[in-house]
């Protein structure tokens, strides 16, 4: 098995980054948005924590930025009817945390946004995760109020990505006003 890839970025296209390692072997390994979020750029050094996946037709590599992001991505493979493509890009539209919460707080409306995720699949996958995110290692996360996860919503519909708008998020003051108008102009600050 292959367990992590440390390399150059070869290319890279919006689905996957061939990473050329010692010897001249380049990986085409398939990532989530959260890799490239990091700034993934051509040319610059990576490390990437692996899962390979090998099927009949084919063996494909997949990369993720950290251990518990591949944790996740395999918890969502034991879901009947989940695979590799709907796990990485649950993985793209929703960061590891906001799949926790979401879980947590029994809303799979949440993971309809990822694409290929429809309202039955969400359904069965918060229903057979549920208890599973906080195991093993993977602490369970706290809950966000329904304050900010319209502060969220406004955000994503602005076009940023769910990652994106929960870094946003996290950086608007603890003492803010409990106003969803300005905290939404508090985390557009974080983008300027």
């Amino acid at each position: 098995m292959i367990d992590l890839v440390i390399g150059t970025v070869a290319s890279l296209s919006k689905e996957w980054i061939v990473v050329l390692t010692g010897g001249g072997v380049g990986y085409r390994v398939y990532v989530s948005k959260t890799v490239f979020d990091l700034g993934t750029t051509v040319g610059e050094p990576i490390t990437l924590v692996t899962q390979l996946i090998v099927r009949e037709d084919a063996q494909t590599l997949y990369g993720f930025s950290s251990d518990d992001e591949r944790s996740i991505f395999n918890l969502l493979m034991s879901v009947n009817g989940v695979g590799p493509k709907v796990a990485i890009a649950i993985l793209s539209a929703l960061s590891v945390d906001h799949l926790r919460n979401a879980v947590l707080r029994d809303e799979p409306q949440i993971l309809t946004r990822a694409p290929g995720v429809g309202k039955k699949t969400a359904e069965k996958i918060v229903f057979e995760l549920k208890g599973k995110l906080g195991a093993g290692g993977l602490p369970a996360m706290v809950a966000i109020s329904d304050l900010d996860s319209d502060v969220i919503a406004n955000l994503t519909a602005l076009g940023y990505s769910i990652v994106e708008a929960q870094a946003a998020l996290q950086s608007i003051p603890r003492d803010a006003p409990p106003d969803i108008e300005t905290r939404v102009m508090l985390a557009l600050q974080y983008f300027g």
